[in-house]
């Protein structure tokens, strides 16, 4: 990129066109494989598992026997019955926060068509035709650089900068089109989903914190005098919150005793007896079967008088689940001040019952602020950590600079097939793999923030990566080379248009190479769910028992919607830099949109439902996206000698902002809190239900800890073993947790 160095010393990170389609062709071919395996694997009834276990959970799908010539031959039929279902079918089946993840798919899907054409059909031939690189020798194209494909090859000062300049406003105004059009459709369909809903717990709850204690007070009796003295005609019951990490210890521990003992009574081959004594001395035989079920009769034991202790007053945290009459009611207490004091009396919406994180509850302000604190500075350190692998990933992208680092490979790297590989393969191979660790680790960190339910913890993660790999990603890979000792550039923000203007296109080939990596490869492996196959593979020999429990498993959205939304900032990015990378995104989303649908039909169960406050995120996302594209734009003109273009380029962001703010306004209301209008009108609906006084009844023990429910495992059924609870209260607990799942 010859107009680059003029102004600034970065060197550009090339890819010739062979290592890019040495890249092509390994990720289409492991994208075939795993394609061809699913298709034969997973008609095999012993992958049932794997490959559909909610389809067999349901009891939709039978174990088969018998040989079958057709199990052995791979078919498409999959993709006919994912493309199947409607809208409304999967909406029924999965809930709306599944229709919104899909529709994620196809807003982007929209976006990348209209914006592929554009760049396809007319970009790129105008960047090919220019000559500001040297001219392009079609004979020889596999050896040439992918930067005569990108803007830096149009010539400055050229007149057809304006094309580029007309696409920009083009696509923005297009994008801010379908942003608008999906908040509204998808603000209609929560407002639709809450009144087609049957009465919820959550609906009537609330979760009240940092409540404050006098001395020989229970947390209970507190709540009882506050609500019943300032909300007497709405407030319902409480549910005070215990320390139960002790019980859920002792349920996991449970829980594997009972599987050794199924496994030790089905399996042949597991010896029953052994001998027991001192030294080889007083040796007896003992049943392992007995002993097994000794030591489980023994921990019922312990959990029941665990369950006991708990109950006590002593084990109250300061923080209570508080029902009400009406979801008016509970409005009202959720969102006006409860206290003088704003740091006692904490309020905020109820989950699901099946959606409360039990294991963490920060029963203070206090403590709630600073683990907040603690998770910043751990999120900023990882992110600091993580730029050690993109440099690395750098250097192999760089040729040049690998044979600085690594002399003795200096032969092995003149092989063109090795180079290629190394140039155009491996760097996002490896960043894709360092990048598999993030998710998970963004979700440890956001369970020590305080959150009460899964679905807070899986939003807080999913901004958490988003927000990781746009920075370690994108601004990492692009801020990586010298630009790095140019620190005093990035300070000054008037630089920051110029500066990306120079690294970003420079980048252009890298990412194109980690679209066909991280994405056509990661989307086939969600398909063949090569971890779960291969841990499959492995507990196999170890479980043989038919009635052995598998758990279904729910869409991870902190991991899938950051991945799509990230590819949608490339895309919008680099449609005008270099158009080549749309084909490859519009190829990723077309195999996201089937296999996500197909997941979601065989694989995925809802695990709650947030009535979809996902999306949100992603308008806040796909607002980012146009901006950063507006400042390299920006950049870019100035650059190019077309200041006029930079100069009627800058009301573009502030439109763009001032249309962000008007959907704030418009729609993100409704995904804080449902209006009056909705409240009273499905209150008054219920009001004459007959089977609301059933429901209320059911609301009281909602939220029972289910470390507090009775659970027995063992055979003995005797009155020594029956649980210390109220029977009453076991009746209710049970009856509620039957509804809640």
């Amino acid at each position: 990129m010859r107009f680059l160095h003029r102004d600034f010393d970065v060197p550009s990170v090339k890819m010739i066109v062979s290592a890019l389609l040495t890249s092509v062709g390994i990720n289409f071919g492991l994208c075939i494989l795993f394609f061809t395996l699913y298709s034969v694997l997973r008609k095999q009834p012993g992958n049932y598992d794997v490959f559909i276990p909610r389809l067999l959970a349901d009891g939709m799908s039978h174990q088969r026997t018998g040989f079958n010539l057709e199990r052995l031959l791979p078919t498409p039929g999959w993709v006919r019955r994912a493309w199947k279902p409607s809208e409304e079918e999967l909406l029924a089946s999965s809930g709306l926060d599944a229709v919104v993840f899909m529709r994620i798919v196809i807003f982007c899907l929209r976006v990348f068509c209209g914006a592929g054409i554009i760049g396809v059909f007319v970009l790129l031939p105008v960047n090919c035709s220019g000559n500001q690189l040297e001219n392009v020798d079609f004979a020889n194209l596999t050896n040439d650089s992918l930067d005569v494909f990108s803007i830096s090859n149009v010539n400055n000062g050229s007149k057809r900068l304006w094309i580029h300049f007309t696409a920009i406003y083009i696509v923005t105004v297009f994008v801010c089109y379908l942003l608008y059009y999906e908040y509204g459709y998808i603000t209609s369909k929560r407002v639709a989903y809450f009144y087609s809903s049957k009465p919820q717990p959550h609906q009537f709850t609330i979760l009240v914190h940092s409540i404050p204690v006098s001395a020989g007070i229970s947390v209970s009796d507190t709540v009882e005098s506050f609500f019943t003295e300032f909300h007497p005609s709405t407030y319902l019951s409480h549910m005070v919150i215990r320390r139960t990490n002790k019980l859920q210890n002792l349920i996991s521990d449970m829980k594997k005793q009972y599987e050794r003992l199924i496994r030790l009574r089905t399996e042949s081959n597991q010896p029953k007896f052994e001998h027991d004594g001192c030294c080889g001395l007083f040796r007896h035989k003992v049943n392992l079967v007995d002993q097994y079920e000794k030591k489980l009769e023994d921990l019922e034991e312990n959990l029941r008088l665990g369950q006991s202790e708990v109950s006590l007053a002593g084990e109250e945290v300061r923080a209570a689940f508080v029902s009400f009459k009406s979801r008016y009611g509970a409005a009202i207490a959720l969102h006006m001040q409860q206290s003088n004091n704003p740091t006692q009396w904490v309020t905020e919406q109820a989950p699901e019952p099946r959606d409360v994180y039990w294991p963490f509850f920060s029963s203070t302000f206090m403590g709630r602020w600073i683990s907040k604190l603690v998770v910043i500075f751990a999120y900023f350190d990882l992110t600091v950590l993580f730029l050690i692998p993109v440099v690395f990933v750098q250097g192999l992208a760089n040729l040049a600079q690998l044979e600085v680092w690594f002399p003795a490979l200096e032969s092995i790297l003149s092989l063109s097939f090795v180079s290629e590989i190394v140039t155009g393969y491996l760097p996002s191979l490896i960043l894709l793999i360092f990048i598999r660790l993030v998710p998970p680790v963004m979700r440890f960190l956001s369970t020590f923030q305080g959150y009460i339910c899964t679905s807070e913890i899986e939003k807080s993660a999913c901004e958490k990566v988003l927000w990781f790999t746009i920075w370690n990603i994108f601004f990492g890979n692009v801020l990586s080379g010298s630009v790095l000792n140019q620190i005093s550039v990035l300070l000054e923000p008037k630089n920051i248009p110029a500066t990306l203007a120079v690294t970003v296109p420079a980048q252009a080939s890298f990412f194109i190479a980690y679209v066909v990596t991280s994405g056509w490869t990661s989307i086939s492996t969600e398909l063949f769910r090569l971890i779960p196959f291969i841990w499959s593979l492995m507990r196999k020999p170890c479980l043989k028992s038919p009635d052995d429990e598998f758990e279904v498993p729910g869409l991870p959205y902190h991991k899938d919607i950051p991945r799509l939304l990230f590819f949608g900032l490339l895309g919008i990015t680099y449609f005008f830099l270099a158009p080549l990378i749309l084909p490859f995104l519009l190829i990723y989303f077309c195999l996201a949109y089937i296999i996500y649908r197909n997941q979601l039909i065989n694989v995925y169960e809802p695990k709650y439902e947030t009535a979809g406050q996902f999306w949100p995120t992603v308008h806040n996302s796909m607002i980012f996206s146009l901006l950063l594209m507006h400042a390299i734009a920006l950049g870019i003109f100035t650059l190019k000698k077309v200041s006029l273009a930079s100069t009627l380029l800058v009301p573009l962001p502030i439109l763009t902002l001032l249309f962000n703010a008007y959907c704030r306004k418009r729609f993100l209301p409704i995904f804080v809190a449902y209006s009056t209008e909705a409240l009273l009108n499905k209150d008054r609906e219920d009001h004459n239900d007959p089977t609301m006084a059933e429901f209320f009844n059911q609301l009281e023990t909602a939220y029972q800890d289910p470390a507090l429910l009775p659970i027995q495992f063992s055979t003995n059924s005797d009155s020594h073993s029956a649980p210390l609870l109220a029977s009453a209260e076991i009746r209710d607990s049970e009856r509620i947790s039957d509804q809640s799942q």
